[in-house]
């Protein structure tokens, strides 16, 4: 059974019963600049567990294409991959475990036909501290089940990972673990989470694929074992409490149920392989490989985790390519160049020609992904897509190729003596240089590396991006050159110009602004007509034209209400805010003329000083809906 037909049978499978099918979000989150990329199947869905009505009902199903960039220095082994997709059902406060667990055996079972002998399920141990049960209702449930195939089947407590490698499995069926293994909550676990924060206990299906357990990992095996034998195909959360002021936990008036399940995990069980890479969806990806490397094969073990690499990385960068996210120094677009170049540095190492010709193996490898995947996403149809996908491959593939040239260069100046920490990290961010390269051709000639120094070095940057990151992304900003700044105070003009055409009512819900364009989510129930778009794009061209000063004034927040000035939809301000006005001729930062203004703005910048600095001519890509009474605007300064 390969990937299409289990992500067909799941879909129709839920759909029989009541799911409205949703699709996928893209993996470039579209209304959340908290998070670069989409990393699991309820990520988009959040507003709606947390209450908000979906406007197709409250039984939902789909399958979410998610990456997690975390995991890249993971690939390699015979389970992770950064880009997946993740089936999902959802109840909105309609069924809840009664429902969700038969359905969710009937399907393993009955319709993907795993046998229930190697299937085995863990539960919350429940929290005595917080007065939280232990899921017995769960349970229940799955020992029926279990008993109606004849599977005995045994309750064993754990508690944590660790208990697990000491207890082991006891000839049980249903394991019990703590919080940090069968709870969810966005802040972790009970004790983590703030006051009105929801949750709930989880339940786990793990297929085992009886392979020897590897005492390298613990003395004993255990459904949560890192060894290999055991893979988890699904896991349900039942988000059933909130967290009251007095720390206790209350059950919520509605209870939600949120399923994930691995669809290349699935197929895998399906398999009876613990390689995922032996699915379908990588098959032909390698054999490409195989024919392009000299000789070289996917089972040979001194060559598998590069074969892996160039598949995973190539796959998860033609999806990102397709929702729009190009090779870059900062923030998605350097994941989507170490993804390139590291597929492009094993491809090195496999013997395939690099960065030669426009259809080169890597660009073939991207072209495969495409046919595979097209007849279910449609952002891969089309020829602009494809030549698009492409081309972003190869030219990265051939600046990666200079990079290589001036990194040995580099390299070769260093070698007479060991590699320190400080070096390899400098091959790293100044050329481009890998780590593994560096490690390769210091073992050729006789030499060391710094692991450990580089390592935490690494560490160092990383935390410092993530700040910076987490810094530049308030406010929907991608960045802070010159080209997203001008966007940025466009943005404040054509908020003003929608409520000046549209009405009062609008307000932000949401915005987006990169170096290209900017993007505005705001309050309205109607499409808009075309001489009301003209009449926007005429208002802000005339404030641009106009040379109206831009000031930024500190002032308490109070005193800015009083002022009218715009907040963010949901967004929570301190008692002294910074306040962005544009106009009147004249204004200064000392004296801001606020009464005149054309626009006031809760703000924290940055801002051009002038609007004569926007430059070109403020133009409407696109108008459209994104939500029950949300509209979205895309627009460039061309």
């Amino acid at each position: 059974m390969n990937i299409g037909e289990i992500r067909a049978k799941y879909l129709e499978f839920f759909e029989k019963r009541g799911h409205a099918i949703i699709p996928s979000a893209p993996i470039i989150p579209e209304n959340d600049p908290t998070t670069l990329f989409t990393g699991s199947g309820m990520q988009p869905l959040i507003p709606y567990l947390l209450g908000k009505e979906h406007p197709l009902g409250d039984r939902l199903v789909n399958s979410q294409t998610c990456f997690r960039a975390m995991d890249i220095d993971e690939v390699g082994d015979n389970r992770h991959t950064t880009f997946f997709e993740m089936l999902g059902n959802w109840s909105l406060g309609n069924y809840f475990k009664s429902k969700q667990i038969p359905w969710l055996f009937e399907f393993l079972t009955e319709v993907i036909g795993l046998d229930p002998k190697r299937l085995y399920v863990t539960v919350f141990i429940g929290d005595e501290k917080n007065g939280i049960p232990r899921d017995t209702e769960s349970v229940a449930l799955w020992k029926e089940l279990f008993e109606r195939k004849g599977i005995e089947a045994k309750e064993v407590a754990l508690g944590s990972g660790a208990d697990g490698y000491r207890l082991g499995m006891q000839n049980g069926r249903i394991f019990y673990y703590d919080a940090s293994k069968n709870w969810w909550s966005r802040a972790g676990a009970p004790q983590d989470m703030p006051e009105g924060e929801p949750g709930g206990p989880d339940t786990e299906v793990f297929y085992d694929f009886g392979t020897p357990h590897d005492k390298k990992y613990g003395q004993e095996c255990h459904p949560n074992c890192d060894c290999g034998r055991f893979l988890e195909i699904g896991n349900a959360v039942f988000m059933q409490y909130k967290k009251e002021r007095n720390g206790s936990f209350a059950l919520l008036p509605k209870q939600n149920v949120d399923f994930g399940g691995g669809l290349e995990r699935i197929a895998a069980a399906k398999n009876d392989n613990p390689d995922v890479f032996a699915t379908d969806v990588f098959e032909e990806l390698i054999e490409l490989l195989e024919y392009y490397s000299n000789g070289k094969s996917y089972d040979d073990s001194r060559h598998t985790r590069s074969f892996r690499i160039i598949a995973d990385h190539i796959r998860a960068a033609t999806f990102m390519i397709a929702d729009g996210v190009k090779p870059s120094n900062t923030d998605r677009g350097y994941i989507l160049r170490r993804l390139i170049r590291r597929a492009a540095q094993h491809a090195i190492a496999l013997g395939c020609a690099q960065g030669q010709e426009k259809e080169n193996e890597l660009v073939r490898c991207a072209i495969i992904v495409i046919e595979k995947y097209k007849q279910w996403y449609t952002k891969l149809v089309g020829e602009e897509v494809y030549e698009t996908i492409s081309r972003e491959i190869w030219q990265e593939e051939k600046q990666f190729a200079h990079t290589l040239e001036h990194g040995t260069r580099e390299f070769g100046k260093m070698i007479s003596d060991n590699i320190s920490g400080e070096q390899a990290f400098m091959l790293f961010t100044t050329y481009g240089f890998p780590l593994e390269m560096t490690l390769e051709m210091a073992e050729e000639k006789g030499k060391s590396v710094d692991e450990m120094g580089f390592k935490q070095l690494m560490e160092k940057h990383k935390a410092t991006s993530r700040a910076g990151s987490e810094q530049k992304f308030k406010g929907g900003l991608a960045d802070t050159s010159i080209a997203t700044t001008r966007l940025h105070t466009a943005h404040h003009l054509l908020l003003k110009a929608l409520q000046i055409v549209l009405g009062s009512h609008v307000k932000q819900r949401g915005s987006s602004i990169t170096s290209e364009r900017l993007r505005i989510d705001f309050s309205h129930a109607d499409k808009m007509k075309p001489e009301q778009i003209a009449e926007v794009e005429r208002i802000v061209n005339e404030k641009i034209n106009e040379a109206l000063p831009v000031a930024c004034s500190t002032i308490s927040k109070s005193e800015a209400e009083k002022l009218g000035a715009q907040q963010e939809f949901g967004a929570k301000y301190p008692d002294m805010v910074s306040v962005y006005s544009v106009g009147p001729k004249g204004a200064t930062k000392e004296n801001p003329q606020f009464e005149k203004a054309f626009s006031i703005e809760f703000c924290g910048g940055p801002h051009v000083e002038n609007t004569k600095e926007l430059g070109g001519k403020f133009k409407i890509l696109k108008e459209e809906a994104v939500a029950s009474g949300v509209r979205r605007i895309k627009a460039i300064l061309a």
